[in-house]
């Protein structure tokens, strides 16, 4: 980043969102490519964003009920254990 009073220059502007189209998935980063304004970029990665927390919520939920039926000394249960260290 620029080193001037905070100022960030057009160049550091276009690389930065370079980087966050990036990082967008194929379908977002397809409309994102015909240079959308760094509004509709930032707009599309915050819902990208909230559907990923939805995801991880969910994926926690149904983690949850599946530990809860499990024997919590069981191979299955120490294997699942394992993977989230």
């Amino acid at each position: 980043m620029s080193s001037r009073r905070g100022r960030i220059t057009d160049e550091e502007i276009n690389e930065l969102i370079s980087k966050l189209q990036a990082l967008l998935p194929e379908s977002s980063r397809g409309r994102a490519a015909s240079r959308s304004s760094a509004s509709k970029l930032l707009k599309e990665t915050c819902s990208y964003i909230k559907s990923l927390h939805r995801e991880v919520d969910d994926l926690s939920g149904r983690l949850s009920e599946l530990m809860s039926t499990m024997d919590n000394n069981s191979p299955q249960a120490e294997i699942i254990r394992s993977l989230l260290r």
